[in-house]
This record gives structure tokens, sequence and C-alpha cells, in this order.
């Protein structure tokens, strides 16, 4: 996979992906890589070169066939600070991806390894969006999987052998997920209780 950006290089320049996926991932002191982050078409990546910060904490790469634009941090701070409907959309994009990152990580905190990777394909697949889930693009290993969410191989492999038997997806070479995947995170979810105030 090509690399965009890696770990320890100055931060001087912002990306935005037209197509495909990008997969950000950080690594231990010990060397273990952990993907923490996909970005997909319309995203931005990069943008902690903003921040004043002077190294990249993240290493980004390509999932699949990506057009990625490459944009200087002083075009960019220029492009925020004369651009009215670019700094619009860069703050909406700044606010969702925080939104993500606080849903990721309650979603770390409180769900199983089960859920966690259910949420993920959903994700993957653009569930939520305008249509079906699609057919998820790129090469997503079992392993990239697991590093996302937090668990072993054989867990996802276990996970998705079951969902593929219980039909929430077709997995033989690529993942396609149906729109029933989401039962599996909504069970045991608690229902909302009916108002118990009484009349005066």
């Amino acid at each position: 996979m090509r690399s965009f950006s890696r770990r320890g290089r100055s931060r001087t320049r912002f990306f935005t992906s037209s197509t495909g996926k990008v997969k950000l991932t950080v690594a231990s002191k010990q060397g273990k890589d952990a993907a923490i982050a996909i970005v997909g078409p319309g995203d931005f990546f990069g943008e902690a070169c903003l921040n004043g910060h002077a190294l990249r904490i993240a290493t980004t790469r390509a999932v699949d066939e990506c057009v990625i634009t490459r944009v200087e941090k002083e075009a960019m701070i220029a492009a925020i600070h004369d651009e009215p409907e670019f700094s619009a959309l860069f703050m909406s994009h700044l606010l969702a991806r925080n939104g993500r990152i606080e849903e990721d990580l309650i979603d770390q905190l409180f769900n199983s390894s089960e859920k966690r990777l259910a949420r993920l394909l959903l994700l993957l697949a653009n569930f939520g969006k305008e249509g079906s889930p699609q057919p998820i693009v790129g090469k997503f290993s079992q392993e990239m999987l697991a590093e996302m969410i937090g668990t072993t191989r054989s867990r996802v492999s276990f996970f998705m052998n079951r969902f593929r038997d219980m039909g929430f997806i077709d997995y033989n070479g690529r993942i396609e997920v149906r729109s029933s995947l989401l039962t599996v995170i909504l069970q045991d979810q608690p229902q909302p209780q009916p108002s118990s105030s009484t009349p005066i």
C-alpha cells in the first residue's frame, strides 16, 4: 500500500481524498501498528499540521486506488481565512470527525467486540448515507479489522462467519453488508420507558 505521510515526519502538508479509502495507523513503542481510522472520498486528513505540532503521529496508506490532493499548510491557512464557504466546509468536517471519535470511544468502552465489528462493517459500507449499504471496496483483512476494533484476528474470523451464516453479510473475496446487520448493534439496547407522571 502506498504511503502518503509517515509518523515522525514534519507536518507541512494537508490532504483531501477525492476517490478511494486511506488508512491511518499509529505505532506503539514496541513497533506494533494499530489502524485508528479509515478516510473516504470527500474527507480531509493531515489537518493536524494546523495545530502547531511539528511532527506527525500517524502514518497514512492507501487501502485501494485513490485520488489524493495535497495542499501546503500556508495555502490551507489562507483558504480558511479568505474563503468563507471553504472555511464552513472544513469546520463541518472537524465537527463530524470529533463526533466520530466520541462514538468510537463509547463503542470501545461499552460494546462487545461483536458489536464493534458490526458497527465498523456498517460504517465501511456507508450505512446511513443515501441508498443501501455498498460493497466494501479495498483490501480489509481480518487482521486490519481486528486492529480497528481492538480484538484478535481469530475473534473477527468467528464473528464474520457468524454474520455470514445469519445472512447479515456476504463474505467471499470482498465484503457485502446487508442492512439487517444493524440488529446486532440494536440487540439488548435499553428501550425508552413511558412517562409515569400522574395527572394533577
